[in-house]
């Protein structure tokens, strides 16, 4: 075995290190185990895997790029099982990461052009391999922040397929072009001025990509930011609804107060005449006129009381059988807007899913309790007409193509918090269960 041949073809393979921490940058919310679980697992992947793949092309005469192209494919799927975004994000971040990941090597290659100009990509040297590896972990290192910082907000929140399939569109232009102008002859590139060409267009490819990325950036923070201030808005008329129902509530029975005392004197003149069943029957209007349009008051917190009042006048309207018991801990385990997420996107998708089968049948029942004085335990369970699709990654929405956005909010939230949701199903209702920690 060419022992010098296995040390030039194992760091070209040890680049899948650098490339594999960049993917998950942007997942620190997303991964399905902890941070040591999947590090252990890319460890046990790519590390033998590099090591298996250096020793063949020891032992043949094989050019270990071809080798190296196809196991990104594989290593994909490595990615894909260990976090829980859904697919069109897990593209979307691996293709990029694979793009950016194209230009070290091309510098590389223009490294070894310099040294040994009569030699070809397929021959790389030993210096060039470690200045690749070298160059990708700069690479990764310089991504790090921004990734971590600030892209992994839009791998959680952004929910719209189609952003991420363009995505994967231009990453990948720019990852094809990479590949197909690898210079297999270094003599092409010394061939007039093309060397300090070959450069130029490399460095100008690689800020033209990071252009595209930030661009990316802030016209998907633009999206987030219009879709939460939409939420507010939302949020803010609910409360408004509150507040109107429970002025009109006060003025009700202001006027019922003020009428009183016209009923104590006609109690009082019924009971001396002994008529017991005038004075049940004026009670009992005076008690149904005082409960008419009675807010009802399930929290302490007003922003959370209005969306449950708001959900449930629409679960009524609809004729819905409801049955909720609400008990949330003071101060929130949560901050107010993930929590008006979690329950606004619990109640929709039982309301909508009620709706899908006979008014008859219809019944919606939501617990929040307060259990081992450190975990909010939030049931849901509702009626539905059994029709679900179902994915390698969960649930998927029966309104268009892709993962539920109602579910993966919720699950979101509840992770953010140390916390999980599962959902399941039956032939006729739909279960979901949440544990927060406080």
């Amino acid at each position: 075995m060419d022992m010098e041949r296995l040390f030039l073809t194992l760091p070209q393979f040890l680049v899948l290190l650098p490339s594999a921490a960049s993917c998950y940058f942007t997942m620190r919310n997303q991964l399905r185990y902890t941070l040591l679980k999947t590090t252990l697992i890319c460890l046990a992947a790519i590390l033998p895997y590099s090591l298996l793949a250096a020793l063949l092309c020891a032992a043949f005469p094989i050019n270990a790029n071809p080798i190296f192209l196809s196991s990104l494919i594989a290593f994909f799927f490595v990615f894909r099982h260990t976090v829980t975004a859904s697919l069109p994000k897990c593209l979307a971040v691996y293709v990029g990461v694979c793009a950016v990941q194209t230009f070290p090597a091309q510098f590389a290659y223009a490294f070894d052009a310099f040294l040994h100009p009569a030699s070809g990509a397929a021959d790389l040297s030993v210096e060039a391999a470690f200045f690749h590896l070298g160059l990708s972990c700069l690479v990764a290192a310089a991504f790090a922040w921004p990734a971590c910082g600030l892209f992994f907000r839009i791998v959680d929140c952004l929910d719209i397929p189609k952003i991420w399939y363009s995505t994967i569109l231009l990453s990948s232009i720019f990852l094809i072009f990479n590949v197909v102008a690898v210079p297999q002859s270094y003599t092409t590139i010394h061939t007039g001025r093309m060397f300090f060409l070959f450069l130029l267009m490399e460095g100008c490819m690689l800020a033209i990509l990071t252009a595209i990325y930030v661009l990316f950036y802030l016209g998907t923070t633009v999206i987030l930011e219009h879709a939460e201030l939409k939420e507010h808005t939302h949020l803010l008329e609910m409360q408004s609804r509150q507040y109107r129902t429970l002025q009109e509530h006060m003025r009700q029975t202001a006027q019922l107060r003020h009428d009183f005392r016209h009923s104590v004197h006609l109690l009082s003149s019924l009971a001396e005449t002994g008529n017991i069943d005038s004075i049940r029957a004026h009670l009992a209007e005076y008690e149904a006129r005082l409960a008419e349009n009675t807010p009802v008051n399930y929290c302490a917190n007003a922003a959370l009381n209005a969306l449950f009042g708001y959900y449930h006048e629409i679960a009524v309207s609809a004729g819905i059988d409801m049955d909720w018991h609400i008990e949330l801990p003071e101060p929130l385990p949560a901050t107010e807007l993930d929590m008006v997420s979690l329950f606004g996107n619990l109640m929709e998708n039982a309301i909508d899913g009620c709706r899908t089968v006979p008014q008859d049948k219809r019944y919606f029942c939501l617990t929040a309790q307060i259990r081992h004085s450190n975990r909010l335990y939030i049931v849901s369970t509702n009626s539905f007409d059994g029709k679900v699709q179902k994915g390698n990654d969960g649930y998927r929405s029966t309104k268009h193509s892709g993962s539920g956005s109602g579910l993966t909010a919720i699950t979101a939230a509840a992770e953010k918090y140390d916390g999980s949701a599962q959902a399941s199903n039956s032939e006729t209702a739909f279960f979901v269960d949440v544990v927060l920690k406080i």
